[in-house]
């Protein structure tokens, strides 16, 4: 098929208007399955592109930018398969949970005196604007993963920004509005510090395409100047500390299926552009810089757990929990290891899976039992069973717990990690690896925690009649749920492809006997190179 990668990138952004009419004219449930058509279709795009050893597409553009382009290699081919299966899955979930909004802020708007007819027709006026929102936010999150220029990127990369601010000011939250402008403000202000970094480096290079860039000449100089304007503005994206303080607030606020999209793939998209724009193209300022990304991703988990342990809000809790998985691809990343690498790719697969579980069994209580607060939940597992079991497997998948993909996640990440401290001698990456283990250990307390108050115990009084929800709900967790053992038992699915891209990108000469012996362990076909 030609043009596989232009279709799944440019047909969701070309379809919106018609899911905006769609919704507008026949209601929620024909505009989820008609989103739900576009993205599944688009999805099978990708995964066949994937499946045949990658793709890459090129067309004219400007000359002032160089070509249009779109490569799926990988790299790539995780982020990109799991944006869209997981926004697929999630366009079912939100029919119950977004109508349930919408009636919500109905009965704000009007109080109980409003007509069902009326509030019939507010819901399938709202579902149409939603669903158009929700397409352009898919596309923008899998067109920066595609792209093979700095400015396309860039443009793909502000796109996530504008349907994501409506989502959020439309239908959040407590100030929704507020909220919504904050990030806006982060998230703006870090791409500006990104497109600055862009500009360095494709001003030096004479160019602004991937390939030409790897293979210029560029001042060392401008070359780490760039690198770190570079690192904040994706850091910003990727929440990582210090630039954190905006995803908390807008994760508890935006819809519930778009925290599910914002916390477990958007987020992890900054982490994509640290492989790619600076892993990749600019491998001296890298290994300057690989240390402090190791440090910086270290404090990350270490306070994302932390805070999450302090929380009563379930949605915030999994926010600061995002921020400490992220910390983790962070660390991956600098541990300038093969294993590390594959590992970190792998653990945004991971939170992916495991994130998104979670934050749908966030919505399904904030719909079921109309609170998010922790204190006052309990002893649900008995009247939300499914939920229950979901949620367990979502919060292993985060702690790494086998057969879950978490587990082989953070196996090969901290067996990286473990590797270059020995082959370097350093004493700090030996107190990082031991600290990176103290970090697990708070994220196998929060979660557990969670899972105890929230579905064990004594039952509150009032949540006697609470009831399993339907099945637009239960079956994207039972799909994630049954997908995250899968990976955990065969990862190769995903590892196969890693490998060998990160042996090939940060590898040089062959293999060590220690990553050869774990690679074989994870079943991962090990591909000349080695630990960098």
């Amino acid at each position: 098929m030609d043009h596989m990668l232009l279709q799944a990138v440019f047909i969701p952004l070309l379809l919106s208007p018609v899911a905006y009419v769609v919704g507008r004219r026949h209601g929620m449930a024909a505009v989820t399955w008609f989103s739900l058509a576009v993205l599944a279709y688009c999805t099978a795009l990708v995964a066949l592109a994937a499946l045949d050893g990658g793709a890459e597409e090129r067309h004219a553009w400007t000359g002032m930018f160089g070509e249009f382009g779109l490569a799926l290699d990988g790299l790539a081919s995780p982020f990109a398969i799991m944006i869209y299966a997981l926004s697929a899955i999630l366009a079912v979930y939100s029919r119950p949970y977004m109508e349930h909004k919408f009636a919500e802020q109905y009965r704000e708007a009007h109080g109980e005196g409003g007509s069902a007819v009326a509030l019939a027709e507010y819901v399938r006026a709202k579902s149409g604007t939603y669903h158009a929102l929700y397409l352009v936010f898919a596309m923008g999150m899998l067109g920066t993963v595609l792209a093979t220029n700095l400015i396309q990127f860039y443009v793909f990369f502000e796109v996530m920004l504008i349907p994501g601010f409506f989502l959020i000011a439309f239908w959040g939250d407590g100030p929704r509005r507020k909220i919504a402008l904050m990030f806006f403000f982060w998230t703006h202000v870090g791409a500006v510090v990104l497109l600055l970094g862009f500009l360095a480096v494709g001003l030096s290079a004479g160019t602004f395409d991937f390939a030409g860039i790897a293979a210029a000449a560029i001042d060392p100089d401008i070359v780490l100047v760039a690198a770190v304007a570079i690192a904040i503005g994706l850091g910003v994206k990727l929440a990582a500390f210090m630039f954190h303080i905006w995803l908390p607030w807008v994760h508890g606020a935006a819809p519930t299926p778009i925290s599910a999209l914002l916390s477990p793939v958007m987020i992890g998209i900054g982490a994509y552009g640290m492989f790619r724009l600076i892993m990749e193209l600019l491998p001296a300022a890298f290994s300057e810089l690989s240390v402090w990304f190791h440090v910086w991703g270290l404090v990350t988990m270490i306070y994302g757990g932390a805070m999450a342990l302090m929380q009563d809000d379930l949605k915030r809790l999994l926010a600061y929990s995002s921020i400490s998985q992220m910390g983790y691809l962070l660390f991956g990343l600098g541990s300038q290891s093969v294993l590390g690498l594959a590992g970190a790719e792998m653990m945004y697969v991971t939170h992916a899976l495991g994130k998104g579980i979670l934050f749908m069994m966030a919505g399904v209580i904030i719909v079921r039992v109309g609170t998010r607060s922790i204190s006052r939940l309990g002893g649900l597992a008995g009247r939300m069973p499914i939920t229950a079991t979901c949620a367990v497997i979502g919060a292993l998948t985060i702690a790494g717990v086998p057969p879950t993909s978490g587990f082989m996640g953070e196996w090969l990440l901290f067996y990286g990690a473990l590797e270059t401290a020995v082959e370097e001698g350093s004493t700090l990456r030996y107190v990082t690896f031991g600290l990176g283990l103290v970090a697990t250990a708070l994220t196998m307390s929060y979660m557990l925690w969670m899972i105890k108050r929230v579905f064990f115990g004594k039952m509150p009084e009032g949540l006697a009649g609470t009831r399993e929800a339907g099945w637009h709900m239960l079956a994207p967790m039972m799909a994630l749920a049954g997908f995250t053992v899968v990976l955990g038992i065969y990862p190769d699915i995903f590892l196969g492809q890693i490998v060998p891209y990160m042996s090939g990108i940060a590898g040089a000469g062959e293999l060590g006997p220690g990553t050869a012996a774990a690679l074989a362990g994870a079943g991962a076909a090990a591909a000349p190179g080695g630990g960098a």
